[in-house]
């Protein structure tokens, strides 16, 4: 994680390798924080408030698979829209971006970037199985701190 102080955002520190050498691995962060089809979008906003996050994962409870992410720009737009009934499985993209644990920064953000996406699942290479999340913010700290001491 960055240490330092935001009156000297430069002043931080981040241990992780070169962006052009890293993998997922590298910058996302372990376990998810999922909900289920038919939460609420207040219980969502709860959820992302509670933990401080910007996406929830929307899952079967059973199995574990993934319908789905909530962002936190899909919420305020749902907000916008007066959409305050909406349930999470309604909210969710139908199909969530996904990437393998082992696959490079560089293929996480051409993902981001085909999918116009600020976060995507990351699974297990053999399994599929949600492990995590990766962030455009990871993306920010490799880019920022990686490859430096």
């Amino acid at each position: 994680m960055p240490t330092g102080t935001t009156g000297q955002p430069t002043a931080h520190t981040f241990t992780a390798p070169a962006f052009d050498d890293a993998y997922v691995v590298d910058a996302m962060r372990i376990g998810i924080i999922n909900c289920h089809p038919d939460t609420s979008l207040k219980d969502v906003a709860r959820i992302m408030a509670t933990y401080r996050i910007h996406s929830v994962v929307v899952s079967e409870m059973e199995g574990g698979r993934a319908l789905g992410v909530i962002s936190d720009r899909d919420l305020a737009v749902a907000a916008a829209q007066g959409k305050y009934d909406i349930l999470a499985g309604q909210l969710a993209r139908a199909e969530p971006v996904t990437v393998a644990a082992d696959d490079s920064l560089a293929r996480a953000t051409q993902l981001m970037a085909e999918h116009e996406v600020s976060h995507l699942v990351v699974v297990q290479p053999h399994s599929g199985h949600p492990v995590g999340i990766l962030s455009a913010l990871d993306l920010a700290g490799v880019l920022a701190w990686g490859g430096t001491a």
